[in-house]
């Protein structure tokens, strides 16, 4: 069993790691989403420091083993930039334009109608196949989603210190708190905070093709750690677009029961959210196989001089 962690009596109140609890009557562990990423923040600065202070700090990227690769116009395949505490751009090819702004659809989880999952501690995490508090384990092909988020209004330096949302359906196409059956679970749900890279990376399942959608990520940006509590922080709100070639290989998977059927009848110039301009910012791009898991990957630059607009939900859901 793990350990709780220990707290400090100080003349304001209990603290731990110095910082004062935001709930004084409850544990470290059932402190919430804010305290848990100011946690996390604190920890990143705190080694950022000691790497420079010994000069030794390195970063091994490994690439994913598989066959097939499927290429998108707004991307190419990325190496992750080693993290730096220099606000120089990363050395990778931009998309032309701002990552445009989309739908939540309707189960976003974030509070903005009704359920909401970024209160709960435990969201923070790169793992989104279980529910937190033990809950069940999403089934599917494995799937690894790195974003890079940039901010275009400065030059597309990576957008450090932004909070990062992600959700997604499961490989039956239900989406956890709102699903017949799965209203109590959370899995593939959660939160990364933007690294000096500028790279959030999630581990989870691919998911399906759900009836009259193509199949897509959901994703918010927030400014910093303590805004994911509401919504209405959110600087960018859209979806990644995944594909086709991908989606056909993952969906010949026995778990993807409907997602095949369902794929061949939309597209993404039919589909309600990317047929604007194909998905062409949005369109992700996938290395790898059913055995060993697919890396899917997008650069989203974001601009933070503007206002997001996501739209309504739109039709056919």
């Amino acid at each position: 069993m793990s350990r709780i962690p220990d707290t400090q009596m100080t003349p304001e109140g209990p603290a731990y790691e110095g910082r004062l609890l935001d709930r004084a009557d409850e544990p470290v562990v059932d402190q919430g989403a804010p305290f848990d990423i100011r946690t996390l923040v604190s920890r990143r600065r705190l080694l950022g420091l000691f790497a420079v202070g010994a000069g030794t700090a390195t970063l091994a990227a490994c690439a994913p083993t598989g066959t097939a690769a499927t290429a998108s116009p707004s991307a190419t395949a990325l190496s992750a930039p080693s993290p730096s505490t220099s606000t120089t751009a990363p050395a990778v090819a931009l998309p032309a334009g701002e990552i445009p702004q989309e739908t939540a659809g309707p189960y976003p989880g974030d509070g903005s109608n009704g359920a909401d999952i970024l209160e709960r501690s435990g969201v923070v995490r790169s793992d989104l196949r279980s529910s937190l508090d033990g809950g069940a384990t999403a089934a599917g092909v494995p799937m690894t989603l790195d974003l890079t988020i940039l901010d275009k209004a400065n030059g597309d330096v990576p957008l450090a210190g932004a909070a990062v949302y992600v959700w997604h359906c499961d490989a039956e196409g239900r989406y956890s708190m709102y699903s017949s059956g799965i209203q109590n679970e959370t899995y593939l749900r959660g939160v990364q905070v933007v690294g000096a890279d500028g790279v959030v990376s999630f581990t989870s399942i691919f998911p399906a093709c759900c009836d009259g959608r193509w199949p897509h990520i959901h994703f918010e940006v927030y400014p910093n750690a303590d805004a994911i509590t509401d919504a209405a922080n959110a600087i960018a709100t859209s979806q990644v677009a995944l594909p086709a070639a991908t989606c056909d290989v993952v969906y010949a998977d026995a778990a993807y029961t409907s997602s095949a059927s369902n794929l061949s009848r939309v597209s993404l110039e039919s589909d309600n959210v990317f047929g604007d301009d194909g998905g062409v910012l949005e369109l992700a791009t996938t290395t790898g196989d059913n055995a060993t898991g697919w890396t899917v990957a997008l650069t989203v630059r974001v601009d933070t001089t503007t206002t997001a607009a996501a739209g309504a939900m739109p039709g056919g859901r």
